[in-house]
């Protein structure tokens, strides 16, 4: 389970320094993994907007699959998605 503080505060520390060792270290009880957020399927919605990222759940970091949820009580784990913006390579 996360609770809405540790979500929080990790969303706190991800907008300072979106760093995956630096939330490991400063979380060492969550699971932390990070992709694009355009890699993540859109039948989960972001837990949290963390500026440059989202903040996604994900579950089974207990040794089991990794999933992820939509689900606090069922989460282990976060998702760090860098937020992707298809108009970043186009000229201005």
């Amino acid at each position: 389970m996360i609770t809405t503080e540790q979500l929080n505060a990790v969303a706190e520390a991800a907008r300072a320094k979106a760093d995956i060792a630096a939330l490991r270290e400063q979380f060492p009880a969550l699971h932390f993994t990070e992709c694009s957020d355009d890699d993540v399927s859109p039948n989960y919605r972001p837990a949290i907007d963390a500026g440059k990222h989202y903040l996604y759940y994900i579950a089974g970091a207990d040794g089991h699959c990794l999933s992820m949820t939509n689900d606090p009580e069922m989460a282990t784990g976060i998702l760090l998605a860098e937020k992707y913006d298809g108009a970043e390579d186009e000229d201005d």
